[in-house]
């Protein structure tokens, strides 16, 4: 199963995906996906709006400034004109693949009619698609789309955008398996997803709920999916991109590292997070990532409580070298790279 994909004229290493979240899958984030094993990443969505683009927030978030090939951004609206518009400012600055944002349930895009409730309008959601699709087409770039379910548990329309989107154009699609109505709340449900599959001949990703190489294999058997997208489950544990890698390849269950593995990954990424976000920033939205990665340690409450005091990157490398046991400087040398004994091991079942 875990053999390479081909996503138009890219090939994707391997079928374990990083899923769009935003506030998280930053240029660091998904930098550190990629070198643990994912083998695609897409971007927080950015805003298809002209008049939002120059905004410091949405700057952040297409940065894409020494990111590996294909770079995926992942572009949210409602109007046909403005997401062709979006489709080509992005292509014509470095992206490669857009990804249409139908998936997202907060209510601040929703209540735009934006994200997961465009699958209310099944007609301007494959307009979208084609607005997005006819932009790309000079830059000879796929176009994907990330949905839902469905709208509500009495509305599960997804098999019928599927078929709308893939005559529109879309390369791929992502199916989280929940409604709009469900959040994050209760269960995702797979049997819409390979309902999905049935319907078209495009690949298609299986997204929720995805928390572990063995259940990653179960909802692939399950749906007849192409490929997982891991994405709550994955925040603090970039490793289970790897782990998922090497279960679908010989079906060997890696361990998670220990916080003398992984303390040098997370090193590296807030030393990549501080020079994006710059100190002020960086230190305030590194706190978040940091809570995630020490969550499940000894003294992990108590230790995140003490770490969202700290107000400079110096203090907050420090505490964390002391909680992990083993004081030392950053090292100049890139603690991600292929050849790292760290990062091998993972990287090399990519």
């Amino acid at each position: 199963m875990n053999t390479p994909l081909q996503l138009g004229r890219f090939t994707l290493p391997n079928r374990v995906f990083a899923a769009p979240m935003a506030g998280v899958t930053d240029r660091p984030y998904r930098r550190l996906a990629r070198q643990l094993g994912a083998g695609y990443c897409v971007s927080e969505m950015v805003t298809s709006r002209a008049d939002l683009r120059d905004s410091l927030k949405t700057s952040r978030r297409a940065n894409h400034d020494g990111e590996a090939a294909p770079i995926a951004v992942q572009i949210v609206g409602t109007d046909p004109g403005q997401i062709a518009e979006a489709t080509r400012y992005n292509l014509e600055r470095g992206a490669h693949i857009i990804d249409i944002n139908m998936g997202c349930p907060a209510k601040k895009v929703c209540n735009r009619w934006a994200g997961s409730a465009l699958m209310q309008d099944e007609d301007l959601a494959a307009r979208l698609v084609d607005a997005a699709v006819q932009a790309a087409r000079p830059f000879d770039a796929p176009v994907t789309l990330k949905m839902r379910a469905g709208w509500c548990a009495a509305e599960r329309n997804a098999p019928r955008i599927a078929r709308l989107a893939e005559a529109a154009g879309a390369a791929m699609l992502v199916v989280h398996g929940r409604t709009r109505e469900q959040g994050y709340g209760g269960e995702a449900e797979y049997a819409t997803l390979a309902a999905v599959k049935r319907s078209v001949s495009i690949p298609v990703v299986a997204n929720g709920d995805i928390d572990s190489p063995q259940k990653a294999a179960a909802v692939l058997a399950a749906s007849g999916a192409d490929a997982v997208m891991i994405g709550r489950a994955a925040m603090g544990r970039p490793w289970l991109f790897g782990q998922v890698v090497r279960y679908l390849a010989d079906g060997t269950l890696l361990p998670d590292p220990a916080p003398a593995q992984w303390r040098d990954w997370l090193f590296a990424h807030l030393d990549d997070h501080y020079a994006l976000y710059g100190e002020s920033v960086g230190v305030r939205t590194a706190r978040k990532h940091v809570g995630w990665y020490v969550a499940n340690l000894p003294g992990g409450t108590a230790f995140r409580q003490h770490f969202n005091t700290l107000q400079t990157a110096a203090d907050q490398l420090d505490a964390l070298r002391r909680l992990l046991c083993e004081p030392q400087s950053l090292s100049s040398a890139d603690p991600l790279s292929p050849l790292s004994p760290l990062a091998f091991p993972l990287a090399a079942a990519a």
